[in-house]
Parts: C-alpha cells; sequence; structure tokens
C-alpha cells in the first residue's frame, strides 16, 4: 500500500506541473505570436517568457524523484 501511495503522490507532483506549465504555456504562446507579428525583433524575449514555465515541470520532476527515493 505504501508504494501504492507514494506513486500516486509521484504522479501528482508531475501532472499537476505538468497541466500547470501548458496552461501559463498557452497564454503566453498567443499573446507572444500577437506581439512578435507587431514587432519581430522581440522574439529572443517572447522565447525566454515561454521557456520560464518549464522549471514548473522540472521542479515537479524533482519533487517526484525525492517520493520515489525517500
Amino acid at each position: 500500500m505504501d508504494v501504492a501511495i507514494k506513486a500516486l503522490a509521484a504522479a501528482l507532483a508531475i501532472g499537476i506541473t505538468a497541466l500547470a506549465t501548458a496552461l501559463a504555456q498557452r497564454a503566453i504562446g498567443s499573446a507572444g505570436v500577437g506581439a512578435i507579428s507587431e514587432k519581430p525583433e522581440l522574439i529572443g524575449s517572447v522565447i525566454i517568457l515561454i521557456a520560464i514555465p518549464e522549471t514548473l515541470v522540472i521542479l515537479g520532476f524533482a519533487v517526484a524523484a525525492i517520493i520515489l527515493l525517500g
């Protein structure tokens, strides 16, 4: 039973952070495309802003690893 609870907790840690990242990137991506269409020189800033939410998934993966290995 203990292994099942750990596996569920790790899955939630990855799943919830992945959903949160998807929602954030959806908003940032649509706004970024609009900004790039008006000012093409903003492409570097938009790429950085799209990459920032990915840290949520990385942190979720770290938490899942800690749960499974601990």
